[in-house]
Parts: structure tokens; C-alpha cells; sequence
């Protein structure tokens, strides 16, 4: 079965499927994103006493719902200065040290670093050997992503790419696989030094959105680069701030440079996170 579930991956037409998905999921016909929003919470066991609104009615969309908001409270974003916190709700799929250019996927297979931000070289160079932490969302979780330490946005890079699916499988089976996808690359100055976010989109992922841009994927063009560099005032985020959504879920890849970060003993694959949970320290 896995390998009959990887043969649809690569046959599959991704792009059109996932865009399918997305005008489906923005219908507002009341009765048929009530039917969608009522089965998905029952499928996958999604816990509607957190949201701020729990019943199918009172979302717009499914996308709407997907996206919903918690109640306050619901998160406590750990408060030490040094700390640094998990940006998604999820299970950690991978964390560990980048080797030269090399991050580890799963199962031996390990993909580049360069790749991942998109070709380039120099935005490269502040990660390498460095350290990293990948975060899948399953479908029953809070699909927003927030900041894991306070930080300046400097640069985003919307990368085109494929849209396999994100799961235990895929990566197991699939070379270079978040290389490989759709994803925007958030890069930020922080008190852990130079810090990338990135987005990975998937199949049936409608849409990845930042607070600062909106919609970035899908996009209508190839390759962007935005310079935010200059930016005045500049696009600040504080820890624990909302930095963006995914539109069904997906993968968050945090990337910190060399000697920049500590990760907590238990941050290792398979290890269930919330977002604003210590994951690890910055060292000073």
C-alpha cells in the first residue's frame, strides 16, 4: 500500500488537485461547508472546545475554519528571555544538527540546505552547520504558525516547487523532499542571530499565508525574492506572535545558525509539540 500510495504521489496532477481543493474549501454554500467542516471534525477528532468559535455555522469557509483562532489562554507562550518556543502545534519529525549543508530527513536521507532556501548560496551560509527542527501539522491541529523568539523580518522567498504529500511515508520514501515542494522561506534577525522559518506546502494544501504579505503560494509566477531589509518601520513579530497559516496542513522547518541554540532533551522525532511550548534555549 505504501508503495501504491507513492506511485499516485508522482502520477498524481498535484497543482491542479490542491487548487481543486482550495476552491472547494472557500465555498460558502452553508450547507456544503457545514457537511465538510462537521466530517473533518469528526474524521480526525479536532477539538472545537479550544477554537474561539466551535460550531460549523459560525465559520465563513471551511477554509475559515481551518484557520480558526484559539481562545485566549488556550497557548501559554513560555515567557523566559532565552527560551525559544515551538511555532506550530505538530509532531517534531526531525531536529538535530546541519551537517555542512546536509539536514537529516528520515531514514538516511538527508537533503541540501542551499536546495531548501531556494539556490541561494549566500542566505545559505549563515545556517551552515547549524541546527534545525521540522514540525509536521496533522489535519486535527491549529494550523497557524507563530514565532518561536522575538525577530525582524529581513527577506522572503517563495520557492515553486512539487506538492507531494508530508507524511511519515513520503518522507521515508520520497529524496529531497522538502527541497523538492512548494514553501516560503522567512528569514529573520533574532536574538538566536540569523533565523529561517519555512512554510513547506503539500498536496491538497490550498494555500500558504504570512501576516505581513498575505497570500504568498500558490503564485502566479516562479522563483521571488522580497527585501525587507530596509523596510521602514520595519516588520517586527514578538515571540509567540502570529507569522502565518497554512490553509490545510503541512510542515514548518526552523533553522537557526552554528552554536546558536540548545534544543531540550526531548525534542526528537516523534515528539508531540504545542505552539508556545519551550522546544529550546539560545545560548548568550
Amino acid at each position: 500500500m505504501k508503495s501504491l500510495f507513492i506511485f499516485f504521489q508522482h502520477l498524481a496532477p498535484q497543482h491542479l488537485l490542491s487548487r481543486l481543493a482550495g476552491k472547494l474549501a472557500d465555498a460558502s454554500t452553508p450547507a456544503l461547508k457545514n457537511f465538510m467542516i462537521r466530517k473533518f471534525v469528526k474524521r480526525y477528532g479536532v477539538n472545537m472546545a479550544e477554537a474561539i468559535n466551535s460550531e460549523a455555522e459560525d465559520f465563513a469557509t471551511f477554509n475559515d475554519f481551518f484557520t480558526r483562532a484559539l481562545k485566549p489562554g488556550t497557548r501559554e507562550v513560555h515567557s523566559a528571555p532565552d527560551s525559544l518556543v515551538s511555532p506550530a502545534d505538530g509532531i517534531i519529525s526531525a531536529a538535530g544538527n546541519i551537517t555542512g549543508d546536509q539536514l537529516f530527513q528520515a531514514k538516511g536521507k538527508s537533503f541540501s540546505l542551499a536546495a531548501l532556501l531556494g539556490g541561494d548560496s549566500d542566505t545559505a551560509s549563515s545556517f551552515l552547520d547549524g541546527s534545525f527542527v521540522t514540525v509536521y501539522l496533522s489535519p486535527k491541529d491549529y494550523h497557524r504558525v507563530h514565532m518561536p523568539c522575538a525577530g525582524i523580518l529581513k527577506k522572503m522567498i517563495y520557492v515553486p516547487g512539487k506538492l507531494f504529500s508530508v507524511n511519515q511515508t513520503t518522507s521515508e520514501r520520497i529524496d529531497d523532499l522538502f527541497a523538492r515542494n512548494e514553501r516560503a522561506v522567512c528569514l529573520f534577525d533574532t536574538d538566536a542571530g540569523p533565523m529561517a522559518m519555512i512554510l513547506v506546502g503539500a498536496m491538497i494544501v490550498a494555500g500558504i499565508e504570512t501576516v505581513w504579505s498575505g497570500q504568498v503560494a500558490p503564485a502566479p509566477h516562479g522563483l521571488c525574492t522580497s527585501d525587507y531589509a530596509n523596510q521602514h518601520p520595519a516588520i517586527q513579530l514578538a515571540k509567540g506572535e502570529e507569522m502565518g497559516r497554512f490553509k490545510l496542513g503541512s510542515t514548518v522547518i526552523l533553522l537557526t545558525g552554528p552554536g546558536a541554540v540548545n534544543w531540550l532533551q526531548d525534542v526528537d522525532e516523534n515528539f508531540a509539540v504545542k505552539m508556545g511550548e519551550q522546544i529550546g534555549d539560545i545560548k548568550k
